[in-house]
């Protein structure tokens, strides 16, 4: 567990989520990274009670790079408000199939959790209960068989990157649920969370963070 936290202070705790894991606890039962969290700092610091630890924002079980988690009650309530004010740029980087796309777009849709599938629909304007997603991609390397994306969010919404990069034709690898043509040996999907830039809650200070890339993934190691 130690080996995947990135950053840590009094207030918050960052880790570079593995594909597969859990953010949070969920219907299938399965061990969670707050739950594996808890369990680590509490082993040891030498905690006597309980630990708090609180989720900040979520990222989807097949995707991997960094997850923010609060360590006390005011970081959190900071945090999350931080969150819905857009006050915390992320970063993610994607591998697509390699289509002819423009080198650099900005990507206005409007999308529709459909809760049946757990699927977002992509519209093209806007639409009854669809919220408008925002996100700005670049290209910034040609590989041999597809394109890495560096993509800017503006908005978060469920499965946002997944589903308007799909409706442009470069679903990402792995992505069986929105066109990939084929699954990822370890079940994930090439999108990484790669940055996180925003002002500490608490002491003011600009914290900019980055996630090393998925070591046991050539084409991840091919984008280094």
């Amino acid at each position: 567990m130690e080996e995947q936290i990135v950053y840590e202070d009094n207030h918050l705790l960052v880790i570079n989520k593995k594909v597969g894991q859990l953010v949070q606890g969920d219907k299938t039962g399965d061990e969670s990274l707050l739950d594996l969290i808890k369990s680590h700092i509490k082993t040891r610091d030498h905690k006597p009670g309980n630990v708090f630890l609180g989720l900040v924002h979520r990222i989807d079980r097949p995707t991997s790079g960094l997850v923010i988690y609060a360590k006390t009650s005011k970081a959190l309530t900071r945090l999350t408000q931080m969150v819905k004010n857009r006050e915390i740029e992320k970063t993610y980087w994607a591998v697509v199939a390699k289509e002819m796309i423009p080198q650099k777009q900005r990507l206005v849709h409007y999308l529709k959790k459909n809760e049946k599938n757990n699927k977002a629909i992509v519209f093209p304007k806007a639409t009854e209960g669809a919220k408008e997603a925002i996100l700005t991609y670049t290209v910034i390397k040609n590989l041999d068989n597809y394109l890495l994306l560096e993509i800017d969010l503006e908005t978060g919404r469920h499965h946002q990157i997944r589903a308007q990069l799909s409706k442009m034709g470069v679903p990402i690898k792995g992505d069986l649920k929105y066109g990939a043509p084929r699954s990822n040996p370890d079940g994930g999907i090439n999108l990484h969370a790669r940055k996180l830039e925003f002002i500490h809650p608490v002491t003011k200070e600009n914290i900019e963070i980055v996630a090393p890339l998925p070591q046991n993934d050539a084409i991840w190691r091919a984008c280094e």
